[in-house]
């Protein structure tokens, strides 16, 4: 029998939601998984982008630093940098500055691994709700890797490099190291990087030494670091509280509220900074920007010795700079300036007209200047027509031409110096000399008539300014050392001014002499001749040798003596050179040879090209203030040369000391300064001689048309250099050495009190008692007041001796060669 065929069952079908559900969940690992895939990808190739910064220890981390420059006291005069910064170490942080900037940045920074994935998504519902970018979520080292390692840009490809990079750092440095890179690192505002300058700044104080609210307020400043930064400056001198001040107070106290909140302060505590005022200091470094001339100095010799980037690695540069006598330098000068400006009317009346002939004035003034335009160049007489006082301003006319003076400024401070009002100082009818600085020189309104123009021009449209006066330049420098205690390049200098001490080239006039007769005196001491006769040529030249003093013709040349023109005959090479003879000075160079002399000058310190010409003689070439007044220190110090010197220490390690070089013998030296002397006591700086007492070798100099004037003096321990003279080259006519410039130096050393203590002789250096007029040896029972004690070179004295007073003899007879 067949059995019947069994049916299979039925399966029930499936619901359509569940395939829905089945393959939703597919697709959604899938596209996780892709998503994943991608985002992987993703990071290992902007991982592997070879430009990415790698700093794998705390050492690979070399940022720009400010390099300080302080004076011979350690008080920062300057700085010099790109950006300024002083790296501290995390050891000197105090715990509460750490603190402040965790609360106020990132307070899971000692947890997380370089991403705050709660912190992002916090910010993530904080700017969804508020439809904007309302709060920010990185980390510290975020922070870091964005100020440090990355460019600013913002791009898709740059927040992942963050990302990766801020997990590196955290994986090859420890948190601290982390957290010193981002203090010192982190902008500050008002052009301050990091803790240790900010806390210079602001509080006048180490970071070592901030309190709790310091540290508050510059943990709130990487917010708005600019708009708190000038919020914290205007609470130095403001008395009204600003809105932005409230501010900076309110992000002050937000953070001393979370470091109460982190646990690091109780409320008490911090309800007590909360109520504190913020104390910023008024001045942090009182002295800085004061000596501008030695900021460019020190940058120009870090360059030269140590290269351009030495300027961004930091630390201090001690400088030879003694402040008392930079100020006393700087005041003498400006002093000095003063009068100069009142002998030549400048910022000054050179006259008064009065009311009665103004017009026939103004008349004379417009066909003085001519139909042209005034210039900027030229200097030009302007009449005095109204004086303001409540505007501080002058209405002058230059002769058909008002323009206006403005008053009251930082230059012309100069001219006033006791704040007088324009009306104590000037009248109607006064001339004054003035300039057109040519782009405040505005035209008139446009008119056909020219002569109508000058009436139209409203007052003030055109303005004109004082004549500049002259300026000026004073250095002094230790002999022994080298080492330069004060250098001043002007009246009121400027960082990356024209610093007139070490860049102006200037003709020295008669304070050159001395280098001619030092080296006559070296011929004299190689040729080892006695100074028998007086008469004979140069070869054998000695304090007593006698030149004539007349004049002579060199090479179509005829010159003359600097102040009268007179000649005095037969003189001692002493005393020509105490009274800055110039024939003698000729002689003595024609006999030398120019080329003799310039290398006298070169070896002494003089560096700048010198002409191999007679006119040298009279100091025709041009040298800085600073290289001369080292070649009266090379002769001060017995013929040793060394280069001045500026810097004392790097980081407190002391610069070495040069041995220096012998370039003249130190008898030849001690002869030519005990010469210069009689410049003090008995020729034309005999006025100083008056009131110093020390032993000051020195010299006057005038160059033509009193261009340049000058006063060099040396003692055994410091030499003084001062010139003044117009930047422009104008004459000073009137002025000498002795008048503009001595003064000043006579101001210096007298506050400088030096002491009376004498040049030291050196071997090979004797004495003899010769006669006054032959040069020769004194007879026995001359009277003293026909004989004097001389220094000689040993070997170089006379060894004849003059003939008795009334005594005649062929050897002591003056022959025809010292003829008119």
């Amino acid at each position: 029998m067949k059995k019947p065929k069994l049916e299979k069952p039925q399966l029930a079908r499936r619901p359509l939601w569940v395939s829905l559900v089945k393959w939703g969940v597919i697709a959604a690992v899938t596209a996780a998984a892709l998503g994943c895939a991608t985002i992987a990808l993703v990071f290992w190739m902007y991982g592997r982008d070879p430009r990415l910064p790698n700093i794998n220890r705390l050492e690979d981390y070399h940022p720009k630093q400010v390099t300080t420059i302080l004076d011979a006291n350690d008080r920062r005069i300057g700085e010099l940098f790109n950006e300024r910064r002083t790296f501290v170490p995390y050891s000197k942080i105090p715990p509460i500055v750490v603190d402040a900037f965790i609360a106020a940045e990132d307070n899971r920074f000692w947890t997380h691994g370089g991403i705050d994935y709660v912190g992002m998504a916090r910010a993530f519902v904080a700017n969804l709700r508020a439809g904007h970018a309302r709060e920010g979520a990185s980390t510290i080292t975020q922070q870091v890797v964005k100020n440090l390692l990355l460019t600013p840009e913002r791009s898709f490809r740059r927040k992942i490099q963050e990302i990766i990079l801020a997990r590196r750092l955290e994986k090859a440095l420890t948190k601290e190291e982390i957290m010193t890179i981002y203090l010192n690192q982190i902008y500050l505002g008002r052009g301050r990087y990091g803790i240790q300058e900010a806390a210079r700044f602001y509080f006048g104080k180490d970071v070592s030494q901030l309190d709790v609210g310091e540290a508050a307020v510059l943990a709130s400043l990487p917010k708005e670091p600019e708009k708190l930064g000038s919020a914290l400056v205007s609470m130095r001198t403001s008395t009204k509280i600003t809105p932005v001040m409230l501010y900076a107070k309110d992000r002050q106290k937000y953070v001393i509220s979370q470091l109460v909140e982190m646990g690091k302060l109780t409320p008490i505590d911090g309800q007590k900074w909360k109520d504190a005022k913020i104390q910023i200091i008024q001045k942090p470094f009182p002295e800085l920007g004061s000596s501008p001339e030695w900021i460019d100095l020190v940058r120009k010799e870090l360059v030269a010795t140590k290269g351009e980037d030495a300027i961004d690695k930091g630390g201090t540069i001690r400088t030879t700079m003694q402040p008392d006598l930079q100020e006393l330098a700087q005041h003498a000068l400006q002093a000095g300036l003063r009068v100069v400006d009142k002998h030549h009317g400048i910022g000054h009346p050179i006259r008064s007209v009065k009311p009665e002939k103004v017009e026939n004035e103004l008349t004379k003034l417009a066909k003085k200047r001519g139909s042209a335009e005034p210039n900027g160049k030229d200097v030009y007489e302007a009449l005095v027509t109204s004086v303001h006082d409540d505007d501080q301003e002058l209405e002058v006319d230059l002769g058909k031409w008002p323009a206006t003076i403005k008053l009251g400024g930082e230059d012309d401070a100069r001219y006033n110096p006791d704040g007088k009002k324009p009306s104590e100082r000037f009248k109607i009818g006064d001339v004054v000399n003035v300039i057109v600085p040519g782009a405040s020189v505005k035209k008139a309104a446009d008119d056909d008539d020219d002569d109508a123009k000058p009436a139209k021009i409203a007052h003030g449209t055109r303005r004109v300014a004082f004549a500049p006066g002259a300026q000026g330049a004073i250095v002094i420098m230790d002999v022994k050392t080298r080492k330069v205690r004060a250098l001043v390049g002007g009246y009121s200098s400027k960082i990356a001014g024209f610093d007139r001490a070490t860049m102006a080239k200037r003709q020295p006039g008669s304070s050159f002499k001395p280098i001619v007769y030092a080296a006559a005196y070296e011929r004299a001491e190689t040729a080892k001749c006695h100074a028998n006769d007086p008469t004979q040529k140069l070869v054998c030249a000695t304090p007593a040798t006698i030149v004539n003093d007349a004049p002579e013709v060199f090479d179509l040349w005829r010159p003359k003596n600097f102040e009268t023109g007179e000649y005095l005959g037969p003189v001692r090479l002493r005393e020509a050179l105490a009274k800055s003879i110039n024939t003698v000075s000729i002689r003595v160079t024609y006999d030398l040879k120019p080329e003799t002399v310039v290398a006298m000058a070169h070896r002494l310190g003089i560096k700048s090209d010198l002409p191999n010409e007679m006119s040298l003689a009279l100091g025709a070439g041009e040298v800085t203030p600073l290289e001369i007044i080292n070649a009266y220190a090379t002769l001060a110090d017995g013929g040793v040369y060394e280069k001045p010197k500026f810097i004392d220490a790097y980081d407190g390690v002391a610069t070495p000391s040069d041995k220096g070089d012998q370039v003249v013998a130190p008898e030849v030296a001690y002869v030519i300064t005990d010469t210069m002397r009689s410049v003090v006591t008995e020729g034309t700086g005999a006025a100083i001689g008056e009131k110093i007492k020390a032993p000051i070798a020195g010299k006057t100099g005038t160059s033509n048309d009193a261009r340049d004037t000058w006063f060099i003096g040396a003692t055994p321990d410091v030499v003084i250099g001062v010139w003044i003279g117009y930047d422009d080259n104008r004459p000073m006519p009137g002025e000498q050495g002795a008048k503009v410039a001595a003064p000043v130096f006579l101001d210096i050393a007298q506050k400088m009190n030096l002491p009376n203590k004498p040049f030291v002789r050196p071997p090979h250096v004797v004495d003899a008692t010769i006669d006054r007029q032959s040069g020769l040896l004194a007879p026995d029972g001359a009277p003293k007041n026909t004989t004097l004690s001389e220094v000689f070179i040993e070997g170089t004295q006379p060894t004849d001796v003059a003939p008795k007073p009334g005594e005649v003899t062929e050897g002591s007879s003056v022959t025809g060669e010292y003829g008119d």
